[in-house]
């Protein structure tokens, strides 16, 4: 395997896992994960020789992917706790003896 084998990999695996956060499909988030981490590995075992023409494009290509990945789990995370607030009667964050709740 190239990089630029193995970065394309990592890339399809950052467009799975994000198209998977998008449609709440965790099956399909948990295998796009896998696969994006067996590439990282496989892109970890090649030696630093010269870069191949391409490979720091699809590096930052990479990069911003895994960035609007992380957004993604970020409002994901902000989501689930507006719910479980809300469900907890909790929904501004504050508990009725003014006191702001804990979160860890």
């Amino acid at each position: 395997m190239t990089r630029r084998d193995g970065l394309i990999s990592v890339i399809d695996a950052l467009h799975a896992e994000i198209a998977a956060m998008k449609s709440n499909d965790v099956a399909a988030l948990d295998r796009a994960t896998q696969t994006k981490l067996v590439a990282i590995d496989a892109l970890a075992a090649i030696d630093n020789g010269p870069l191949e023409p391409g490979v720091r494009e699809l590096a930052e290509e990479a990069q911003r992917l895994n960035e609007t990945a992380r957004i993604y789990v970020n409002l994901l995370a902000a989501n689930v706790r507006r719910r479980l607030q809300s469900l907890a009667g909790d929904a501004g964050g504050y508990r009725p003896n003014g006191l702001a709740a804990a979160y860890a």
